[in-house]
């Protein structure tokens, strides 16, 4: 019998096909925020790289602090602003606000599915009795979960808007997949986490969890590697493998 009790899963990437969108919208809205700042000399600031940047950058990260992280890392210094700025670019609120309100727009056009991996891994997690939550830094992640029929099978589901509520500090601090932990009732030291960003790899080892499972679905040998090196204790393409890695990770 497998060690661990209990298995937490990022939602954007691990069991929604909406990590695209994410990316997408935070494309949307650095470009045009990009164009309006410009250079110190007059020139633009290169684009938003929807592949690197959004990996390296604000992929499961809150939107404040993917945002902090795009603006240090391009140089860029703009005032916090409060939580009640419009979208736009002149603060890091401001900002948040804008990428919200793309993919909000996204969501409502296009909704979410999950990846047809998904179903079959948790149904055969529930016949092994492991029990499964959802954790996302989105706070869309409940209603996702639900227009793609997948609320019923997480015993606990931890978003963005409970972290906020909760004052919960957002990855790579592993303070979420504990809550959600110690909502199935079960300890790290018998928690797996299923992870496919970088800074969610590194929050599951830092939160000493059993098993830390980085989801690598386009089998990029650059993303594996740097979920290894970020904290993975096995990468696997998608979440077919789970249920066997599961058990072969003993007491």
């Amino acid at each position: 019998m497998s060690g661990v009790g209990a298995v937490v899963f990022d939602t954007d990437g691990v069991l929604l096909a909406t990590a695209a969108r994410h990316a997408a919208a935070w494309k949307t809205t650095f470009d045009g925020c990009l164009v309006q700042w410009g250079q110190p000399s007059g020139g633009r600031l290169r684009p938003f790289d929807a592949v690197r940047e959004y990996r390296d950058l604000v992929d499961g990260r809150s939107r404040l602090d993917g945002v902090r992280a795009f603006l240090r890392v391009r140089s860029v210094d703009l005032p916090d602003g409060v939580p009640e700025d419009p979208p736009g670019c002149g603060t890091v609120h401001a900002v948040a606000a804008r990428k919200e309100q793309v993919f909000t727009e996204m969501v409502r056009t296009e909704g979410a599915e999950a990846f047809d991996d998904v179903r079959p891994a948790l149904l055969r997690l529930r016949s092994m009795e492991v029990a499964c939550a959802a954790v996302s830094a989105s706070r869309h992640a409940r209603s996702l979960l639900e227009s793609a029929d997948l609320v019923g099978s997480f015993g606990a589901i931890v978003d963005g808007n409970e972290a906020e509520a909760l004052a919960l500090p957002g990855k790579p601090a592993p303070a979420l997949f504990l809550e959600a932990a110690d909502r199935l009732g079960v300890g790290p030291e018998r928690t797996a986490v299923v992870e496919d960003a970088l800074v969610g790899v590194e929050a599951g080892r830092r939160g000493f969890f059993r098993l830390v499972v980085g989801i690598d679905r386009d089998s990029d040998p650059h993303t594996a590697d740097a979920l290894r090196a970020h904290g993975a204790h096995l990468v696997l393409p998608d979440l077919g493998g789970l249920p066997a890695a599961l058990e072969g990770h003993g007491p």
